[in-house]
């Protein structure tokens, strides 16, 4: 079984519904889904039309070479048939064999084949079984196979409490594929009781690259809600798909943005579909979507960022593109909106440069810094907004002042950089609540914890958590559980990693956190065993599982 996690995004407390509502089909339901399936049919047929013209031509040809070599070994065949008397030979031996299949034939009783057998009670046993066996009813009568028995209300209770969110637990949310089947699993985590479990899953519609979690409604019913409990997901198709997470079972997302949402919308939506853009333009993407960020003052733009070169802004309430942006030229991977200029947007690409641009001045220059290699992760400090990270697939992470940006020149130096990992620097996060505690994650399948403090990076510990390769590490954001930390990767696998109970944390962050530094805590780790949850035997690792890291270096001059 193959199967990995590809992105994770928490969702705080107090957030979901109660008790999430059981999805339920009514007549607009019906029709809506009718719409999507037809569009989705109608992509299948013209995707297997251009198919089949593209192969056409060659198929006649085939088949003309076919015609030809099997006329010539009839006549071949015929030439070495002999004369007319070894044809009545071979005629009058066919009749002999039909003889015999007569025989063989007879024990079937083919002749009163549509007579119905008779059972041990002499009665006739028809296609239906006995007649006797089936339940009848009066015309007026509801018949008995349509009438669904009502529901114990003792199980609707089993159930309904089965379903319960406590305001104390946590969603936490993950793109996963599995066996080729692409899904997201909302996991319930209750701190409390050490307890992690799925919730429910979604079925999406390709391999998801990126989630963000949304509390504004978007789409069906969002009409007269102030607050929602949403989450955007991004996938190898170029569409993306929203979600109401307060609803279990549901078949189709309640809004769409992209190509397939301004069809379903479309009042020609039933007529003749027009072909899939493959060409970069300003109201939709047509590539796969690798980054979305939220805008949290403004609570109905949604960034999303593709591997068409442009990057999206959407407004949620109309669910339409409202403007389109191309800084880069080449695939768009990250992104982060400033935490105090809510206009900022901070994006990362494969060109190796990340830009701070004003959306609300698309045409103006923006800045601009160079990197050694492809970005992987940008984020913004949210304890100080003058600074943001970057790491790349090179295994370095970098930090920049934003003040020292210039429009016109990328050779901006970073305060320090640091060779984090051996491999590309895939997952990376910034604690919510104590300054300078960064995390990052890496194709070595090490998850690593620093200390920035001070421009002086310097590493906590570093972990191997058992999930393959990192591809997600995400701080809960709540803080009365910010030191948990959600680590997924290629094994398919969630640990969540409360790192307050770690010894070198809390010797690194003992004044942050209000505890004592060599007070002795037992480990927290939920979803592996405690005994495979630390290599300490790893090499240049200590007795906690830390390592000396010589590999920064100071660029403050």
């Amino acid at each position: 079984m193959t199967s990995m996690i590809t992105a994770t995004t928490w969702v705080r407390r107090g957030v979901a519904a109660p008790f999430p509502e059981k999805y339920e089909i009514d007549e607009n339901e019906i029709n809506r889904i009718s719409e999507l399936a037809k569009l989705q049919l109608e992509d299948a047929k013209i995707d297997l039309k251009e198919a089949q013209d593209k192969n056409s031509k060659d198929e006649m040809d085939v088949e003309e070479d076919e015609g030809e070599d099997s006329d010539d070994e009839v006549e071949e065949e015929q030439k070495a048939s002999g004369s007319g008397k070894g044809k009545e030979k071979a005629k009058n031996g066919d009749k002999k064999d039909d003889g015999a299949n007569d025989d063989e034939l007879a024990e079937y009783d083919l002749n009163h084949y549509d007579s119905d057998p008779v059972d041990e009670d002499g009665e006739q046993v028809t296609m239906f079984g006995n007649v006797r066996s089936l339940a009848y009813h009066q015309p007026n009568e509801e018949d008995p196979y349509l009438v669904v028995p009502e529901g114990n209300d003792d199980d609707e209770d089993e159930e309904r409490e089965e379903l319960q969110i406590m305001p104390t637990d946590n969603l936490l949310l993950a793109a996963k594929v599995e066996d080729e089947v692409a899904h997201m699993e909302v996991y319930v985590y209750e701190d409390s009781a050490d307890n992690l479990y799925v919730h429910h899953d979604v079925m999406l519609p390709a391999i998801p690259l990126c989630l963000e979690w949304l509390d504004i409604p978007v789409g069906r019913n969002s009409e007269n809600r102030s607050h929602g409990n949403f989450v955007a997901v991004g996938t190898m198709e170029p569409d993306i798909e929203i979600w109401d997470l307060d609803i279990v079972d549901c078949m189709y997302p309640n809004a769409i943005l992209g190509q397939g949402g301004q069809e379903e919308n479309s009042e020609t939506s039933s007529k003749k579909k027009k072909k899939k853009a493959n060409k970069a333009n300003d109201e939709y993407h047509v590539d796969a979507v690798l980054a979305l960020a939220a805008n949290r003052q403004h609570r109905n733009l949604l960034a999303s960022a593709s591997a068409d070169q442009t990057v999206k802004l959407w407004d949620l309430n109309t669910t339409k593109c409202a403007k389109s942006y191309t800084n880069h030229t080449d695939k768009i991977c990250a992104l982060d909106w400033h935490p105090k200029e809510s206009t900022v947007l901070l994006s990362g690409s494969y060109d190796k440069t990340v830009v701070a641009a004003d959306m609300r001045a698309p045409d103006a220059k923006a800045a601009r810094w160079r990197v050694d290699s492809d970005v992987e992760n940008v984020r913004w400090d949210p304890h100080d907004p003058n600074f943001f990270y970057v790491t790349t697939d090179s295994g370095m992470v970098y930090c920049h002042d934003v003040r020292q940006a210039s429009a016109t020149a990328e050779s901006a130096k970073p305060q320090w950089m640091l060779q984090a990992h051996d491999s590309s620097v895939s997952a990376f996060d910034i604690n919510p609540t104590i300054p300078g505690f960064l995390v990052t994650g890496a194709g070595d399948k090490q998850v690593k914890l620093w200390n920035v403090q001070d421009n002086k990076p310097s590493m906590v510990v570093s972990r191997k958590l058992e999930v393959g390769k990192v591809f997600s590490t995400t701080f809960a954001p709540d803080q009365e559980v910010s030191f948990r930390l959600a680590v997924a990767g290629s094994k398919g696998l969630v640990q969540i990693w409360d790192t307050s109970t770690n010894g070198a944390v809390r010797r690194a962050f003992a004044s942050r956190l209000g505890v004592s530094a060599h007070e002795e805590v037992k480990e927290r780790m939920i979803g592996i065993s405690q005994d495979d949850s630390s290599d300490s035997d790893e090499e240049g690792e200590g007795a906690d599982g830390e390592e000396d890291q010589d590999g920064w270096e100071s660029m403050e001059e």
